[in-house]
């Protein structure tokens, strides 16, 4: 047996280690099966000192991030809580936190990049985003120097930075419409030769590398939680934390209980509420503010993977897990709290969470004595801003997401951009 396999949770098969679907056509997420049963940190940087639990056979050195998971004081007390843990993903020197594009899509990033290396694949990434998960595919582009294609709505442009001095590899194309008109486009692109879609929620690298959240939490905690609060909207992080809690517990060291995931939404941009209450989204999907005022739109996704084997639905009925829906007053609210008590900034969709930690022990679903990981998505930005120079990503072009000729405008702009 190799370092890892990969397997359809459906039919238990094996599938080739790169596959995104079941060779049988089974709607699942494939799930990766680790040689290693029980986790011990390697003298690697960052995210890297997972390595027996990444679908990985090398590193990127450059990615230097991991999560930091420190034991809450002030905020904590605020709430009354004894055993609150926060999982902080960002910037923050004081805490030893170097992940430099302030959000835990680095998490994702640099697996995948590994794997796509390891491929030895010169074929174009293609990656859509409201922004984070960009801006995190961008910064280790450039590092690597792997071409890459990232289409974003128009309003999230601004969200398009980085540290690194050299662009080229990256052609930005803004969307004028939502995240969801980007995915639809880069869907298309990526099947066209010479181009390779990310793979999103199907993408094991992705997954088991925001695992490592919970990985870090429990190792810090030496125990799982009993309970494990993030923003979401997909809802792919909330499987990543249910499927590496499934892990820990057949590591054996951590206890036997799966932690309870609470996952919480923007309203009214709430598809995943919807969806759980067996309700449809065409209301969200519709309504005149999503994503346009929400408070952080990056939580918005049209089209989750909720109902897929290995999805939400699942990781939520597993768990006993709660969804939460919270206006922007409340997220606003917190966000503040948060900043004021725990000393660093966040960013918006952990303010989210943070609401929802503070709506549960107003509900008394937790207990005050009880374990708790608080995911702290993306923070330190405000921070990062003050001690680096950040450079803006350029778009190359803009396209109309109702455009007919737009995938082949996107197309030439590529050839033309690395002379393909």
């Amino acid at each position: 047996m190799h370092k890892y396999s990969v397997i359809c949770p459906i039919c238990k098969e094996a599938q080739d280690p790169m596959s995104l679907t079941c060779s049988k056509g089974h709607d699942s997420l494939l799930h990766t099966s680790y040689k290693t049963s029980q986790i011990v940190l390697k003298d690697l940087p960052g995210i890297w000192k997972f390595y027996d639990w990444l679908p990985v056979n090398g590193i990127i050195p450059e990615g230097s991030g991991k999560t930091i998971t420190y034991k809450s004081e002030a905020f904590a007390k605020e709430m009354g809580l004894s055993n609150l843990y926060i999982a902080f993903n960002g910037y923050w020197p004081e805490k030893h936190a170097s992940m430099m594009t302030c959000t835990f899509k680095d998490l994702e990033a640099f697996p995948t990049m590994q794997r796509l290396l390891e491929g030895l694949d010169k074929r174009i990434m293609v990656v859509a985003s409201a922004g984070n998960t960009a801006r995190a595919f961008a910064h280790v582009c450039c590092i690597t120097g792997q071409p890459l294609l990232l289409l974003v709505p128009q309003n999230s442009a601004h969200r398009l930075w980085t540290l690194q001095d050299d662009t080229s590899s990256i052609c930005l194309v803004t969307v004028e419409g939502d995240y969801y008109n980007a995915i639809e486009l880069a869907n298309k692109v990526s099947v066209r030769e010479g181009f390779v879609s990310e793979g999103g929620a199907k993408n094991i690298a992705r997954r088991d590398g925001m695992g490592t959240v919970m990985l870090d939490a429990v190792l810090a905690m030496r125990t799982l939680p009993m309970h494990y609060f993030q923003a979401v909207g997909s809802g792919t992080g909330g499987i990543s934390a249910w499927e590496a809690s499934i892990r820990l517990i057949h590591d054996g060291r951590f206890g036997n209980a799966l932690p309870q995931l609470h996952l919480a939404q923007n309203l009214p941009c709430a598809p995943l509420i919807s969806m759980c209450s067996g309700g449809a989204v065409t209301k969200e999907v519709l309504h005149e503010k999503c994503p346009r005022d929400m408070y952080d739109d990056v939580l918005f996704n049209r089209k989750p993977p909720f109902s897929v084997n290995g999805g939400v639905r699942d990781a939520l009925k597993a768990t006993g897990g709660r969804m939460y829906g919270i206006d922007n007053a409340a997220a606003a609210y917190a966000h503040q709290l948060f900043e004021e008590l725990e000393g660093i900034d966040i960013n918006p969709a952990a303010a989210v969470a943070v609401a929802a930690l503070m709506e549960a022990v107003k509900n008394g679903n937790i207990g005050h004595n009880d374990s708790i990981v608080l995911n702290i998505t993306g923070g330190g930005m405000q921070r990062l801003h003050r001690d680096h120079n950040l450079i803006s990503i350029t778009p190359d072009m803009r396209v109309s997401a109702h455009d007919p000729e737009a995938e082949l405008k996107i197309v030439e702009k590529v050839a033309e951009k690395f002379k393909r």
